[in-house]
């Protein structure tokens, strides 16, 4: 065999080698999970709409670990035991950003709560069926005056994943038309035929701050027709 060959027929050898290692590693199997939280209680979002952030010191290659959160507020993370730092997507919730980090230490489960301060949030929310329409009251409060309210909305979808992105049918209220925010407001939407026929629908209202993307929101509420 010529010395060119051979040395090619090592190269490859030591290549698949490597890569066979590399496919042999182990899968992460600890679990973390947690929850968005104000006042100890979930929040409502737009589902896989707000991500946080896991970093790990101590690897050459120190890159973050996005986590996705659900609309109930909960999310969930398979990873390696370690010693993690989670923090929020700056600009990504319908909060005030903050740049404080959470220490994780994930030895075969962890479980944590994240507390965000919300600019609204949205109370005392119930819906009702009239005629051909769903009539949704509710309160909002101001937590945080940084941002003024932009609008509220509520959203119809014939599944559970309802949002600004998915939904079935909408209607809102822009700030102008809110005049008192200590008064339960009222807002209604027409239900399209297509969730008529399957005899329920989901619902849910959702509250904008000005200059926010993402709204707060209720949980999703199941109606039946």
């Amino acid at each position: 065999m010529k010395a060119s060959s051979y040395l090619y027929f090592v190269l490859f050898a030591c290549l698949a080698f490597v890569g066979c290692e590399k496919d042999n590693y182990d899968a992460p199997t600890s679990m973390l999970t947690g929850r968005v939280v104000y006042q100890g209680e979930p929040v409502g979002l737009r589902s896989g709409g707000v991500e946080l952030e896991l970093w790990q010191h101590g690897y050459d290659l120190f890159s973050k670990i996005p986590v996705y959160v659900n609309q109930d507020g909960s999310f969930s993370a398979r990873l390696f035991d370690g010693n993690y730092k989670l923090v929020l997507l700056r600009g990504n919730g319908p909060w005030v950003d903050n740049t404080d980090s959470i220490d994780v230490n994930l030895r075969g489960t962890a479980s944590i709560d994240v507390p965000i301060d919300p600019y609204f949030v949205i109370t005392d929310e119930s819906f009702q069926q009239h005629g051909d329409e769903i009539i949704g009251t509710f309160t909002i409060r101001q937590v945080n005056s940084s941002r003024q309210l932009e609008r509220v909305a509520i959203y119809l979808g014939q599944t559970i994943i309802v949002d600004q992105n998915n939904h079935a049918a909408r209607s809102e209220l822009v700030a102008g038309d809110i005049t008192d925010l200590s008064q339960s407001i009222r807002i209604n939407v027409s239900i399209p035929a297509a969730l008529a026929s399957k005899g329920y629908l989901f619902a849910r209202i959702g509250v904008k701050a000005s200059g926010v993307a993402e709204y707060l929101y209720t949980q999703p509420a199941k109606i039946t027709l």
